[in-house]
């Protein structure tokens, strides 16, 4: 009987000391995966950032197009309506490129990719965007 108490008193102690062993383990897992988790945060957004810059460039050449169909100086018309539609921090390197051709006026509008945040430093490639629209006839109604 003596031999069976004793062996029940270290099995209780063994249990009672077991979470104290892996205090911590939670901690230490969760800080060794922080950089993982941060990385995979960082290329997220940054995929945002090209997407939206796609977007930009898009949608500010269809509104250069549109633009330069019903105006008298379609060069001048096409050149400020794509940089208009282009917010502050993606303006800066955007080039906006219009021409006219077979009763169409075409726009392509390059941007730059920002680098995690807009405004600052760009990658070496460039999005592009093109459009075009026909040229209305008799100008606007």
């Amino acid at each position: 009987m003596s031999g069976c108490g004793g062996r029940q008193g270290t099995n209780r102690r063994a249990r009672a000391l077991a979470p104290r062993r892996d205090r911590g383990q939670v901690t230490i897992e969760f800080l060794g995966m922080t950089p993982l988790i941060i990385l995979t945060l960082v290329l997220l957004w940054q995929c945002v950032l090209v997407g939206y810059t796609f977007t930009l460039a898009g949608n500010a050449a269809d509104m250069a197009a549109r633009a330069g169909t019903a105006a008298e100086d379609r060069q001048g018309a096409c050149q400020e309506a794509g940089l208009r539609h282009l917010p502050g921090a993606w303006e800066g390197g955007a080039q906006v490129n219009c021409g006219e051709s077979g009763g169409l006026v075409t726009a392509d509008v390059h941007l730059e990719v920002p680098v995690l945040f807009p405004g600052a430093i760009g990658f070496p490639f460039q999005v592009d965007g093109h459009a075009g629209a026909v040229i209305e006839e008799g100008g606007p109604r």
